[in-house]
């Protein structure tokens, strides 16, 4: 099987590499082909120019590009999705909150479904800090309240999906502003009626760097985006 996996970056220059060696290490020795497409916005500590380097190395099959207008999550994210050629793409954050050890077995199930969805809120699954679990999953609650689905974690943003299945889907309408994206590809791919899976994965505290989410923006934008999914009529179920 052939995979793409993206990764969105600004100012990661101290756990790209790295990043990168893990998902080489658990990865290729499973893959027909695997395809590294990082998107980076124009980062100011460096980071292009360390994948640049990473990307020498023998046997490797990285694709830089670097943003100099656009800036944004969701906005290099789908930018990175129009670069894949595999049959299926994984999307995954930078600061090791996502293993790439779980990136075998969330391919390996998409034999069966078409959207496998790294979940901290199914058994097994969890995080380092307990606070912000203890957030995440109450909001989690009120997003499942009010869009009527079942999906245990709307905000994860580390996922696998059949590159045909993504493609099918409006881009453009799913990705933008931040991490809101993630609740409307889920509630657009549950809308198509695809196939749907989470499994457990544990977030631990990010090796460098610090967090580029802020709390406040994140809670205005996500529950806007939220209640434009409830009351939308492009987003009203077909079933």
């Amino acid at each position: 099987m052939n995979i793409s996996i993206v990764l969105p970056t600004y100012n990661e220059r101290g756990n790209i590499v790295d990043l990168i060696d893990a998902i080489e290490t658990e990865v290729a020795p499973l893959m027909q082909s695997v395809q590294i497409v990082v998107v980076d916005d124009n980062s100011p500590d460096g980071t292009a120019d360390a994948v640049r380097q990473r990307a020498t190395k023998p046997g490797s099959n990285i694709e830089l590009y670097v943003r100099t207008g656009a800036r944004g999550l969701a906005s290099a994210i789908k930018y990175g999705i129009r670069q894949c050629r595999g049959d299926v793409v994984v999307v995954m954050d930078t600061d090791f909150n996502h293993s790439p050890k779980m990136i075998p077995q969330m391919v390996e199930f998409l034999k069966y479904y078409d959207l496998v969805i790294g979940s901290r809120f199914v058994m097994g699954g969890g995080m380092e800090e307990e606070w912000r679990y203890k957030l995440s999953f109450l909001y989690n609650l009120l997003v499942r309240v009010i869009i009527r689905t079942q999906i245990q974690d709307n905000l994860s943003g580390f996922f696998a999906m059949r590159r045909d299945k993504l493609m099918a889907l409006d881009l453009d309408r799913i990705f933008r502003g931040y991490g809101e994206y993630f609740i409307r590809l889920l509630y657009l791919a549950w809308r198509k009626n695809y196939r749907m899976l989470e499994v457990p994965v544990f977030y631990v505290l990010r090796r460098h760097g610090k967090s580029k989410s802020r709390f406040f923006h994140m809670l205005r934008d996500y529950t806007l985006c939220v209640l434009e999914l409830r009351t939308a009529r492009w987003a009203r179920p077909s079933r």
